[in-house]
């Protein structure tokens, strides 16, 4: 099976694959907000994290998993974790475009800048590294594709992968990293 590149990829050339899977230059941020803009946001909480910030849904099993995914490979312990259904985590969603009650909302905020999307996930793994700096290779997918495999995903999640408490997890790593 055959991929089309992305117009940026396009321009690179089909094998250029080390340009092709660089993140920085590949993924649009969710907004044209500067870095760390929800700092200057009256209604959003202040908190204290890293630069490496997910904010998901708690109440899911497949984000319970990522959780858990973050925790367990999160060497350097820079990832904090925020319940899409707390006060920080819906503002920042709100502050960033996004509904906390749409089942799509995931936001990755890295150095002050927010990604959503499957672009979360594949800065996710790039911020992660080794092996996980593999998911660039959804980078190949037109951006198009990209959305709509995220979207069916993230709308059927529950009924995929069920429901689960992200908060109520034993796991201490994925506890640390929680901000309630």
């Amino acid at each position: 099976m055959f991929c089309v590149p992305s117009p940026a990829h396009a321009a690179m050339g089909l094998f250029d694959f080390a340009n092709a899977f660089s993140y920085r230059e590949s993924m649009p941020a969710v907004s044209d907000h500067t870095p760390y803009s929800y700092r200057e946001d009256a209604a959003v909480p202040d908190f204290t994290a890293g630069d490496a910030v997910c904010v998901m849904d708690a109440k899911c099993s497949l984000c319970a998993r990522g959780a858990r995914w973050i925790a367990r490979q999160d060497k350097r312990q820079e990832f904090a974790i925020i319940p899409m259904q707390s006060d920080v985590g819906a503002a920042l969603l709100v502050h960033y475009g996004m509904s906390p009650s749409d089942p799509t909302s995931w936001l990755y905020l890295e150095n002050g800048f927010a990604f959503s999307s499957l672009d979360a996930v594949v800065r996710t793994g790039q911020r992660l590294g080794g092996i996980w700096r593999a998911l660039a290779v959804f980078n190949l997918l037109p951006r198009r594709a990209q959305d709509a495999m995220y979207q069916i995903i993230a709308r059927n999640r529950y009924r995929f992968f069920g429901e689960a408490d992200i908060c109520a997890l034993p796991d201490p790593d994925v506890q640390k990293r929680l901000l309630k």
